[in-house]
């Protein structure tokens, strides 16, 4: 096992915890887990990346390009460039997923936004106002485009 993994920061995104993984090809791979009852994103695209959930335990609801679309364990979701997608988790369970970026580069946002899951109250810091206004104003720089109504 290549020991850098075990060196990757699992933070607080947003509500999420993610832990990045290190990978050889040209896409950035993460393990996350959303807590029961939590809001994902705001809906948003990403012109340069292709993503993709592939779920491990329980189950998310993501929209989809304007469908909401019902994942469970075992189900992949295929989110292209381009098209406008959230998830978030509506059951009383905690959902653990894995999300692949490509290519590579996606994973700073994370780095960058995210909250160490050592921080006291770490969940909580990562969805306060402070941190949803920096989201906002630096969501391009990372290929993130965000909806507006």
């Amino acid at each position: 096992m290549n020991q850098k993994t075990n060196q990757k920061i699992t933070r607080w995104v947003l509500g999420h915890k993610v832990t990045p993984l290190d990978a050889s090809g040209d896409y950035d791979i993460m393990i996350g887990e959303t807590p029961a009852k939590v809001q994902g994103p705001p809906p948003h695209l990403h012109h340069s990346y292709h993503e993709s959930f592939y779920l491990l335990e329980g189950e998310m609801e993501f929209l989809v390009a304007g469908e909401l679309v019902q994942a469970k364990a075992g189900d992949f979701v295929n989110l292209p460039p381009n098209t406008l997608h959230s998830f978030n988790n509506t059951t009383e369970k905690a959902c653990k997923w894995i999300n692949i970026h490509s290519p590579k580069g996606f994973s700073a946002f994370f780095e960058t936004l995210g909250v160490p899951e050592n921080e006291s109250d770490a969940q909580e810091k990562s969805v306060s106002p402070e941190i949803i206004q920096q989201v906002i104003a630096t969501a391009a720089d990372y290929d993130m485009f965000i909806a507006t109504k």
